[in-house]
Order: structure tokens, then sequence, then C-alpha cells
């Protein structure tokens, strides 16, 4: 992760213009990290790409959360109780290892979409699991944009396990759903967590995906990053940011599990955007090529998930 975090960063800046900044930290429970931002950037108003790896221990309370969120998971694919949950009560294991990459990028542009990729590999007493995704959360809908996005996740899928991508893809729609507004926070990608089984195997692609990230991401960037754009197309933007923040405060389990374990404030909330708005927005009106057209179809795209391969 440490690599992947290097080859991003530098790839970023290159295709920005402005170095990110580097701040690395410790946690006073155990472990610690490198947060490196870039502010007002080239091409990013926003973005983030920080490694970290902490220790230490849980709560009783939330140590029964994980385990039980474990266990959910598991029950969703059809799996069996794990022992160790199943028996536990009073005596359940408190103590915690995770290490992994989170990398949110909010570009200036609307023609440019905000991108999310997380890979992380926890330990929770004896059990240890991978998890991790990416997804794009565009403000324009450009096809040809969301199928390179996916068709870059199945393909490094692909070369682990052909079943792999249809599972995470609809894993990945499910998860980044604004239950309260009734919609996804973008066009998805891939999400998976809680794996378990062979370790080797899935460490391989654990990270070959998350090598993949600049392959998935970039190319969309440099296509759209010097597109004009209008007033009511950034008015739009800042609108549809208050639905990424509403979403990584209510549900997102990384920025759950960040806070709940003392984590630093300021690199778990790193992913929130610099600017936003809440208006008293009614739905947009008109058809495709009509006034707020392209907002009509972004949402359509929303509240109806597609298949991009």
């Amino acid at each position: 992760m440490r690599d992947i975090q290097d080859r991003i960063t530098s790839r970023l800046e290159r295709l920005d213009g402005r170095p990110f900044q580097q701040d690395v930290w410790s946690r006073p429970g155990g472990g610690g990290g490198q947060t490196r931002v870039i502010v007002e950037g080239g091409v990013f108003e926003k973005g983030g790409v920080n490694f970290s790896e902490v220790h230490g221990d849980l709560t009783p309370e939330f140590s029964r959360q994980v385990l039980a969120e474990r266990e959910r998971t598991r029950a969703a694919r059809g799996e069996a109780p794990r022992p160790d949950v199943a028996a536990a009560g009073e005596g359940q294991p408190t103590t915690f290892y995770a290490t992994g990459l989170s990398v949110v990028l909010h570009p200036r542009n609307p023609r440019v979409p905000t991108v999310h990729a997380n890979f992380r590999y926890v330990e929770h007493g004896s059990a240890w699991w991978f998890g991790g995704g990416a997804d794009l959360t565009p403000y324009r809908l450009y096809e040809e944009d969301a199928r390179h996005f996916h068709t870059t996740w199945k393909t490094a899928c692909d070369r682990h396990d052909r079943e792999y991508y249809a599972r995470f893809k609809k894993w990945c729609d499910e998860y980044f759903y604004i239950a309260h507004r009734g919609e996804s926070r973008g066009v998805g990608g891939i999400f998976f967590d809680h794996l378990g089984g062979d370790f080797e195997r899935l460490f391989r692609f654990w990270s070959d995906a998350g090598g993949a990230f600049l392959d998935a991401y970039v190319p969309i960037v440099e296509r759209r990053k010097a597109e004009a754009f209008t007033p009511d197309e950034r008015e739009w933007q800042l609108l549809r940011r208050g639905r990424y923040v509403e979403f990584n405060l209510i549900y997102d389990r990384g920025t759950i599990f960040g806070l709940r374990t003392s984590g630093r404030v300021e690199s778990i909330l790193m992913s929130l955007p610099p600017l936003v708005r809440w208006g008293y927005h009614p739905e947009p009106a008109g058809g495709p090529d009509e006034a707020g057209g392209y907002q009509s179809e972004l949402l359509a795209v929303l509240r109806s998930p597609r298949e991009w391969v």
C-alpha cells in the first residue's frame, strides 16, 4: 500500500501540476500514517491519498458492532456464522490491527467526476479480512467514462476470479446508496469487504486492484479536465457534493471505524469536499435536450443503477 500510494501521488502530481503536501502522524493508541493532500491544484480542488497502519484496543461495545457487521456480511453471502462470533458474549476480542490506502479526489471542473478508492486489511482478535473498492461520482453523465471505469475494474477482477466483477459491482451499487435520498452516490464501480479464506490469493487480488486505480481514473480526467463548463454546472456540482457529504458522515464504514477508534480526524475527514451547498433544490425539469436535462439524465441513473460492461 505504501508503494501504491507513491505511484498514485506521483502520477497525480504530473496530471495536476502541483505537489501533494505530506503529513506524517502518529496515533496515541498505536500506529500512524502518511496523509498526502492537494489543495487548490490545477485540476483538483481538494484531494488526498492516505496511508495508515493502526492498532490497539476497541471498546467492548464497538468490538461487538464490528463482529456483528462482519457476520451480517457473511450471512448475506450465504456463509455460515464464525464460531468465534457465535460463541462471543462477555469475552469478545478487543484488539485490532488495520492498514490500508484511501484515495478521494474532488476536481474543480464539474465535468470531471469525483472518485473514491479504498483498500484495507483488518485483523480483529483472531479474525482477519480484506476490503476495498472504488466508485465514480460524476456531475454530468458521460457513458464512455462510466464504461471505461467499469471495464478497467472488470479486467482487474477477471485476472483473479471471473465471478468477482459482477459480484462486487452489485455490492458497490448496494453499499454506496443514500437511503434517505433514494439515490446511489454515483455510477458505482466495485466494493468488497470481509473477504477471508486463502490469504495469498486474496492478497494478490487486493494488491492488483489497488494498482488498477490509475488506469481506471486518469484517462477520464485527461479527457475532461480542459472542457469549458457553465455556472449552472458548477452550482449543480456543489449541490451534488452535499450528497457525498451525507453518505460519508452517515453510512461510510471507514469514516465510522476511524472516528470510533480515535483515528486522526483531519485524515478521516479529508474525504469531504472543500465547497458544498445545501439548498431547497427542486427536481430538475426537462428532458436531456432541455435546460437542466443533464441533471435529469444523471438522476435517472442514480435512481436505477445500470450495467456498464
